[in-house]
């Protein structure tokens, strides 16, 4: 059966140009670190990887990521003068070039920082059309697209957690789509990251929280 095409797929996304991939895939980026670090970072220290790198800023993808970082949308015209936004909302964000590997060229680390000094690293790709993936969260390997709601699960590598997670959601009535766990080392920190068909409710988040073995969690919408 041939593959139909949508609109979407024939004019691309709806966006502030210049391109899909510097530009709405970099705000989409932001957005994602954004929702990941669970509130506007106090500070944010950005390397831009490969083609982000060479051709990043004439491509406006440093003015994408702070204005992702500002929960703007792909759409939004306040992207071109998200410097501006930026300094006026009090958020710090310096930029640098550097190789992060053998990584998709359209690659940015975001190193993020709260004024209390809470801090959380997000590394992740821009592959094309405004399609992105987030590849690392910390030291710990993911894959999240946005394309659905996530639920992360930090936890205990310890046995029962996973189970009672699931347990939790089924109750609740979440549909798993799909679910990675990373570990640092057996009986070290896990994280767990979840595909969910809707969002999870506050208090299906709040009751996974509560749960033995279970350190933090973070609900992240569709982006």
């Amino acid at each position: 059966m041939a593959h139909v095409r949508s609109v979407f797929d024939v004019i691309g996304p709806v966006m502030i140009g210049p391109s899909s991939s510097h530009t709405a895939g970099a705000v989409r980026l932001g957005r994602l670190a954004r929702a990941v670090f669970g509130e506007q970072p106090a500070a944010a220290r950005i390397t831009l990887h490969g083609s982000f790198a060479s051709t990043g800023r004439g491509h406006g993808t440093d003015l994408a990521l702070v204005a992702g970082l500002l929960g703007y949308a792909p759409d939004d015209v306040r992207i071109r003068t998200a410097d501006a936004e930026a300094r006026a909302a009090c958020m710090d964000v310096t930029f640098t070039e550097g190789d992060l590997g053998e990584v998709h060229p359209n690659t940015a680390r975001l190193e993020l920082s709260s004024a209390d000094g809470r801090t959380v690293t997000v590394q992740g790709s821009s592959v094309g059309g405004a399609d992105v993936v987030l590849t690392a969260i910390d030291d710990f390997d993911v894959a999240i697209t946005g394309e659905l709601p996530v639920l992360i699960v930090e936890h205990q590598d310890q046995p029962g957690v996973i189970a009672s997670v699931s347990a939790v959601l089924a109750r609740y009535g979440v549909n798993i789509a799909s679910m990675e766990v990373s570990r640092e080392r057996r009986g070290a920190r896990a994280l767990m990251v979840i595909e969910t068909d809707e969002p999870v409710a506050a208090e299906a988040i709040a009751a996974v929280a509560a749960g033995d073995g279970v350190t933090g969690t973070r609900g992240i919408p569709r982006v």
